[in-house]
């Protein structure tokens, strides 16, 4: 009797945040007969949806208080720096108003005014010019993603494995047959240390982001990049990776590393300080403290570096103590975990690295290069962005690309090509390895080059050194991948240097300064500037 295991569906969604189980339910619920499985690599409940905190950014008619979809079209391709792709950005918006009204149908519950069961509270964030952000007090990522999770774990077209982590994406090319279309993929299933066949007639990448190449980050330990590195490897372009958003704002903290402080904190009247008390933010830009992210962290790193500061300090004590505890709970109690009530006293704060700009290249269906793989949310790039993600755009890009996904995946169903099986995952040449701690030490060196080297101000000369290391490092890792057993934690630094690689190569070919990407070698911005796309085998 074999020991493989094998598994057949018809879309196999690889994540399990807003954009895989959006996906995953808008399929099921207009296919009764459609088979779907969503892989997780953790707990279903961990990942960066979970994790933000300040909204959904959507204008809709009776909320929106002089507001209007061109007003938030303009604020977003301000925000991106000149690099958007304005019809990503027409097409996101315009779908904004429909993405909420299903979240609200599927049970989110969003904040309301006072006394109000039918009108919701907005607040506004940095880059937005008006109130257009629906939150669940501070922790919307969370509400979005319980919910969500509650309507897919008890759907009975929806099978979710948690704990496995997808090795590779099968395709035709691959196997040496003709075109280029995905089957599946080969995964691991962590709880038994044995690798699988998953068969699907469509395939989406809903991965998330690569903010864990970098020290410092706000993300999970789950946001290693491993679906911008998968569609690399199958033949799939990227666009923009040298794009990464720094948050502005996380907390400096021995005790709690890397939670992060909503913008919405500044949305509500939170000042920037010095720390001796001083505002530094109008030194900087007309909008202060609610200009764009790569403003305010480029400003931060500043004031750091030039006074020696381990950090600056986010102030909103002068606010009514009532009024800090009802919208921000969670970042309250967290803080005063810390030892920082938020109500009496600034709170430490530093950059961190938040959120990859780059990705997957799609179009308007979320179709990658390959025939039948789609790529939804972090993981993608779709134009929307540009050179700087404005906040509360992220979640809203997941909704309305999966439901894009899903109207395209339906309309191919009934004429799509049948499950094709690949062979079985052979380690029988492979060893366990004895030497796990090469793969800690290689670990540490990249995200420790990556913060050095290509952090939130670049230099050529850093640039190319950081190249150098990641180099030898994927040599090393290329040996160990091909001589030992998998494991998670080999996957993940496999999938980080590819990371690593493509936002070197990216930032190196932009020869300027624009949104997230500052080279002081390259101060000023080009006077016709394009996205910075990477093809495969080039």
């Amino acid at each position: 009797m074999s020991d493989h295991t094998e598994r057949e569906c018809d879309v196999l969604i690889i994540g399990s945040g807003a954009a895989g189980l959006t996906l995953a339910l808008k399929l099921a619920d207009e296919n009764p007969d459609i088979k779907l499985i969503v892989i997780s690599k953790g707990p279903i409940s961990e990942g960066s949806t979970s994790k933000a905190q300040g909204g959904i950014a959507a204008v809709c008619d009776v909320y929106a208080d002089n507001d209007s979809i061109d007003s938030h079209i303009s604020d977003t391709l301000i925000a991106g720096a000149g690099l958007c792709e304005r019809s990503a950005v027409e097409f996101t918006v315009r779908n904004a108003k429909e993405s909420i009204q299903w979240l609200i149908k599927e049970g989110v519950d969003f904040d309301k005014m006072d006394d109000s069961d039918t009108d919701y509270h907005l607040t506004r964030e940095g880059g937005h010019s008006h109130r257009r952000i629906f939150h669940a007090a501070d922790a919307t990522g969370k509400a979005v993603q319980d919910t969500l999770i509650s309507q897919a774990v008890n759907h009975p077209q929806i099978t979710v494995l948690e704990k496995f982590n997808v090795i590779d994406l099968v395709t035709t090319r691959k196997l040496g047959l003709p075109g280029n279309r995905v089957l599946g993929v080969y995964v691991l299933n962590c709880a038994t240390g044995r690798v699988e066949n998953i068969y699907a007639r469509f395939t989406a990448l809903c991965t998330g982001g690569a903010s864990k190449v970098y020290q410092y980050t706000t993300n999970t330990e789950v946001s290693s990049g491993d679906g911008i590195a998968m569609a690399w490897r199958a033949g799939c372009r990227v666009a923009n990776m040298e794009f990464n958003q720094f948050h502005p704002t996380t907390l400096y903290s021995s005790t709690d590393r890397n939670f992060l402080l909503s913008e919405a904190l500044r949305g509500e009247g939170a000042l920037l300080k010095r720390p001796d008390g001083t505002r530094f933010m109008p030194d900087y830009d007309s909008r202060e403290e609610l200009a764009p992210r790569d403003v305010v962290a480029r400003a931060i790193d500043h004031e750091m570096k030039r006074l020696g500061a381990d950090c600056m300090y986010l102030d909103i004590s002068y606010k009514d103590s009532e009024f800090i505890r009802k919208h921000f709970p969670n970042i309250y109690e967290r803080c005063l975990k810390a030892g920082i009530d938020i109500t009496k006293e600034p709170i430490p704060v530093v950059p961190a690295a938040h959120y990859t700009c780059g990705g997957v290249m799609v179009d308007e269906r979320a179709l990658t290069d390959i025939s039948n793989l789609y790529a939804v949310g972090e993981v993608s790039y779709t134009g929307l962005h540009g050179a700087n993600r404005m906040a509360s755009n992220s979640i809203l890009e997941c909704l309305v690309y999966a439901a894009s996904a899903a109207r395209d995946i339906l309309g191919k169903l009934g004429s799509a090509q049948g499950i094709v099986k690949f062979p079985f995952w052979d380690d029988s040449q492979v060893t366990d390895s004895d030497e796990e701690v090469i793969i800690q030490h290689n670990w540490r060196e990249l995200r420790m080059v990556m913060w050095d080297y290509v952090g939130i101000v670049r230099t050529n000369k850093r640039l190319q050194r950081a190249q150098h290391r990641i180099d030898l490092l994927k040599k090393e890792v290329r040996e160990y991948y091909e001589n030992f057993r998998i494991t998670n934690n080999l996957l993940e630094l496999r999938n980080l240097l590819q990371i690593a690689d493509l936002v070197v190569r990216s930032a190196l070919e932009r020869k300027e300064s624009r949104g997230l990407n500052y080279n002081t070698d390259y101060p000023d911005m080009l006077e016709n500037s394009k996205p910075t796309v990477l093809t495969p085998n080039q």
